[in-house]
């Protein structure tokens, strides 16, 4: 496997590609405008997984998400807050703003990939993931944390606390949990076949497992 989570996939092609992503996409799809019924608003806080990094406009999982909901009919919409190369500091510092612009009731948050490749201490993670659930739920929402794993190269036991991070964050603030937004993708025979030719980001095939995934997790949500 030569995906992200490939064995043979180095910590500098990580580094470097992050960096440049970060200075090229530095907006991403945070300027989108806020629903008009706030008290049905999803908001997703994340980075290129999220901001359809490499993809048609559209074709991302959380443009997906609003296609599912109003197929649906569901009082629910989404607005994709997410900004490509964002790590969970940048999503801490801008996430009061978002609060305070959309008053969402459920907030998505998927950071922590970009933590790991730029080499950002475990704790200072785990600290702002936690800051920006309490911000979250202190305005009135509901927390869906999406988990990421980082491959076997950055050792093992540091790839199962990374993992465990997420859970800990979650059960925490009793906050839904994606374990691993990347699952049935990542982890398949053919996994490179599924991801661009960066071997970071997944195909357009791929999101509607991504979608799938956070689904699981968001679905019961919108019937609380």
């Amino acid at each position: 496997m030569h995906s992200l989570f490939g064995a043979r996939t180095t910590r500098r092609r990580f580094l470097h590609f992050s960096a440049s992503v970060a200075a090229a996409l530095t907006l991403g799809l945070a300027a989108a405008p806020a629903s008009a019924d706030a008290s049905h608003e999803i908001v997703v806080v994340g980075d290129s997984v999220s901001a359809e990094y490499g993809l048609a406009r559209g074709a991302g999982w959380v443009a997906l998400l609003g296609q599912r909901l109003a197929a649906e009919k569901s009082p629910w919409s989404v607005d994709n807050a997410s900004i490509s190369g964002d790590t969970t500091s940048g999503g801490l510092a801008r996430l009061p703003a978002v609060l305070k612009q959309r008053h969402p009731k459920i907030v998505v948050i998927e950071l922590g990939g970009n933590d790991a490749l730029r080499g950002t201490a475990m704790s200072e993670t785990r600290k702002n993931l936690d800051a920006m659930v309490t911000l979250a739920t202190g305005a009135g929402a509901r927390v869906v944390i999406a988990g990421m794993m980082v491959p076997p190269n950055f050792g093992r036991k540091y790839q199962a606390e990374f993992a465990q991070m997420y859970a800990d964050v979650a059960t925490a603030h009793h906050a839904a949990l994606v374990p691993f937004i990347f699952a049935g993708i990542a982890d398949r025979p053919d996994a490179d076949d599924w991801f661009q030719a960066d071997r970071i980001h997944p195909l357009a095939k791929a999101h509607p497992i991504i979608l799938d995934n956070v689904w699981a997790q968001l679905k019961p949500l919108l019937k609380a």
